[in-house]
C-alpha cells in the first residue's frame, strides 16, 4: 500500500510548470545546477578537503567541459550518494500507511500557524485532532476542536485534563523577531517547560517537537554534514535564537527522563512554502538580497508539506530520539536567491554587520546581525538517521520549493 499522499495544494501546479530561466538563460534542471564562476577571493561551496573551493569533494562533482558541477542529494554514507542521486524528483516507493491506534487523540500546539494547519489536515483522518493556539483559526474543519489559549497560562492543564491526548505535536514557537524578546523567551522556553510537565502528568505516549537545524549554528569549523550528535552552537554567534537551542536541550533532557514517552525532536533544515512564513522565506522574497562579499555557502531547503509528512511519520512509527530532517538537496545560497526571483547583492561584512544591526534595532530590517553568519558559513546536516528510521523521502523537489517563494 502506498503512503497516504500529501494534501494537494497550490504547489501541485509546479510539478509540470517550466522552471524559469535566469538572466543568462541558466536554469536548475532535475540533474544539475548552473555553473558558478566566483570572483577573485570569493569563498564558494564548502568541501570535504577545504571550505573555499569546489574540488576534492564527495558531494560536489566537477563536470568536464562547460557543464559546471553537480550537487548530490546527501552526504557520503548518509543520504544516497550514488551517481544517480541528484536534484531530481524523488522516487515513488511503497510504504505502509499510517496506523495510529484507533483514532488516538492528538493535541497540536500552534495549530493556527501555517505548519500547524498543514499537520492538522495531514493527520485529520487518522487522529482525533485538538488544537491550542493564542490566535483563533477561522473556518477550521468542523472535526477539529481549537482552544484559544496561551501556553504560558495554567489553563493549559485544563485542556490536558479534559481532552486526555495520547499524542502531542508541539509547534507553538515564536520564530520571528518583531515582538518583545522577553515574550519570545517566555512562550518558547517557559511554555515548552509547562507543556512537558503536563505530558508527563497526564499520560501522553507520543510527543513530537519541531526544533530547527539552526540550533547547530553557522560556524567556520562546521563539518560539511553535521549529525544529531553535533554540538548546539548557535548561541555563540546568534544570541537572538538561543531560546530555540534552550528548548531543544530541554526536550532532549525530557526524552531521557521519561523513556516511557516516545519523544521525538525534529530538526528540519530551511523550511519554505506557501503557508509557513519563515525567516529564510522572507529573506529569499526580497528583490535585492544582501549576501556577504566573498562567500557563497551551501544551503539546504525543505518544503513545508514534507515537514508535515515527517511529523506524521514520526507519530506513526513512534520514533524516539533526535533527528535531522533534510530536503531534496543542497545548493549555493546565490543559486537559491536567483531561482527564487531575487538578485544577490554582495556587501562587505563589516558594513553589513554595522548597517543591518542598526536597522534591526530601529525595526527597519527584519533580521538581526547574527543571521549574517548563515549567509557566510554552511550549516548543512545529515538526515540519514531519520530516513533509516522511518523511510522518509522528500516528495517535493527544489524547483517546487523555489517556486513557492516567487512573487
Amino acid at each position: 500500500m502506498s503512503r497516504k499522499p500529501l494534501i494537494p495544494g497550490p504547489e501541485a501546479l509546479f510539478h509540470f510548470w517550466p522552471f524559469p530561466r535566469g538572466p543568462e538563460g541558466i536554469r536548475i534542471p532535475d540533474v544539475e545546477t548552473p555553473p558558478i564562476h566566483p570572483a577573485d577571493g570569493e569563498q564558494t561551496a564548502p568541501t570535504a578537503t577545504g571550505r573555499g573551493q569546489l574540488s576534492g569533494d564527495d558531494s560536489v562533482d566537477r563536470q568536464d567541459g562547460p557543464g559546471g558541477w553537480i550537487v548530490k542529494e546527501g552526504p557520503p554514507g548518509g543520504e544516497d550518494d550514488s551517481p544517480d542521486a541528484r536534484l531530481s524528483e524523488p522516487e515513488e516507493k511503497d510504504e505502509p500507511a499510517l496506523r495510529p491506534l484507533a483514532r488516538d487523540r492528538l493535541l497540536i500546539t500552534g495549530i493556527t500557524g501555517g505548519q500547524g494547519r498543514l499537520v492538522a489536515r495531514r493527520v485529520g483522518d487518522l487522529f482525533e485532532v485538538v488544537g491550542v493556539d493564542r490566535a483563533p483559526w477561522e473556518g477550521h474543519p468542523g472535526r477539529i476542536r481549537v482552544h484559544v489559549l496561551d501556553l504560558r497560562r495554567r489553563k493549559l492543564e485544563d485542556i490536558f485534563r479534559k481532552e486526555r491526548p495520547e499524542a502531542v505535536v508541539h509547534l507553538a514557537f515564536v520564530r520571528h523577531f518583531g515582538g518583545d524578546p522577553r515574550v519570545r523567551h517566555e512562550v518558547n522556553v517557559l511554555g515548552t517547560k509547562q507543556l512537558l510537565e503536563y505530558c508527563a502528568t497526564y499520560g501522553v505516549r507520543r510527543l513530537v517537537v519541531l526544533s530547527s537545524a539552526y540550533v547547530y549554528g553557522a560556524l567556520p569549523e562546521n563539518p560539511y554534514y553535521m549529525t544529531e550528535d553535533s554540538a548546539l552552537n548557535v548561541s555563540r554567534t546568534y544570541p537572538e535564537v538561543r531560546d530555540l537551542a534552550e528548548v531543544d536541550t530541554l526536550c532532549s533532557a525530557f526524552l531521557w527522563h521519561y523513556p516511557e514517552i516516545k519523544t521525538t525532536i525534529l530538526r528540519p533544515v530551511n523550511t519554505i512554502g506557501y503557508s509557513v512564513h519563515s525567516t529564510i522565506g522572507r529573506y529569499l522574497q526580497l528583490d535585492y538580497v544582501p549576501t556577504i562579499l566573498g562567500f557563497n555557502p551551501m544551503t539546504q531547503f525543505i518544503h513545508e508539506d514534507d515537514v508535515a509528512e515527517a511529523i506524521a511519520l514520526a507519530l506513526d512509527v513512534g520514533t524516539r530520539g533526535v533527528f535531522n530532517v533534510v530536503g531534496p538537496g543542497a545548493v549555493p545560497l546565490k543559486v537559491a536567491i536567483r531561482e527564487s526571483g531575487g538578485t544577490p547583492v554582495p556587501v562587505p561584512e563589516p558594513l553589513a554587520r554595522m548597517a543591518f544591526g542598526a536597522l534591526f534595532r530601529f525595526g527597519l530590517y527584519p533580521f538581526p546581525a547574527g543571521a549574517i553568519d548563515f549567509a557566510k558559513y554552511a550549516c548543512t546536516v545529515d538526515g540519514s538517521r531519520f530516513r533509516a528510521e522511518t523511510g522518509f523521502r522528500p516528495l517535493l523537489t527544489l524547483r517546487d520549493i523555489f517556486a513557492s517563494t516567487r512573487r
